[in-house]
């Protein structure tokens, strides 16, 4: 087996409602290992976006150990956990968020220059992933001028710019009709393939999770894998 990108050991997340303490995860653990695709379900309220928030050092969990590419991110301040995020981690949610003043490109390239690549390099880059996603004639079109399996194209391609060594996606085409999902899933399995990223995926989608190595349901506030 490669070597694990992400570990998490013991994860709780509890929320204060006014009702009391609402347990949502209970004590996950996790490995996924560079090149591999981990799918994660489970029914609404069930924790896979609390989950994929503390792996990807969006919100800190109430306990339990997190390790991205060999650094605990237990002690590290607001500052390191955003460095991380921008240089290791890669993130594509279910509604592509991409700035509609910008084109495919410069979408795409944003999070390099962000990181402090020149812009030519940022562009190049940009360019290559939107050509491997399909996208070569659409470049220069802003979001509003792309259909919405291009939008989230080029959102797949925006969260790979940086060359992250995890990717975490939350319902990556849970906002498609079912043609357009599978052909968007396709591109991202092939381009996650492609570049030996640590991939994680929370989908409701049964027919995306058979092309995935393994599939873990969360079951309780756990993980549980599934065969």
């Amino acid at each position: 087996m490669n070597e694990p990108v992400l570990v998490i050991k013991g994860l709780r997340r509890d929320y204060i409602t006014g009702e009391g303490t609402l347990e949502v995860l209970k004590g996950a653990d996790l490995t996924v290992a560079a090149g591999e695709i981990v799918g994660l379900v489970g029914p609404s309220g069930s924790g896979k976006s609390s989950l994929l928030h503390a792996a990807g050092l969006l919100e800190h969990p109430t306990a339990g150990i997190i390790v991205i590419a060999g650094q605990d991110c237990g002690a590290l301040n607001d500052r390191e956990r955003t460095h991380i995020r921008l240089k290791t981690v890669g993130f594509i949610y279910q509604f592509h968020h991409l700035l509609p003043e910008l084109s495919a490109l410069e979408n795409v390239a944003l999070p390099a220059l962000i990181a402090g690549r020149n812009g030519r390099q940022a562009r190049e880059r940009a360019r290559a992933l939107l050509c491997q996603l399909g996208l070569a004639e659409r470049l220069r079109h802003q979001p509003a001028q792309l259909s919405g399996g291009e939008q989230q194209r080029v959102a797949v391609a925006r969260a790979l710019t940086n060359e992250p060594r995890l990717l975490l996606a939350d319902e990556p085409t849970g906002n498609l009709d079912p043609g357009t999902s599978e052909s968007v899933f396709q591109s991202l399995h092939d381009l996650v393939r492609a570049t030996g990223v640590a991939a994680l995926i929370a989908t409701h989608n049964l027919e995306m999770v058979r092309h995935m190595d393994r599939v873990l349901a969360l079951k309780d506030g756990r993980l549980v894998e599934r065969g």
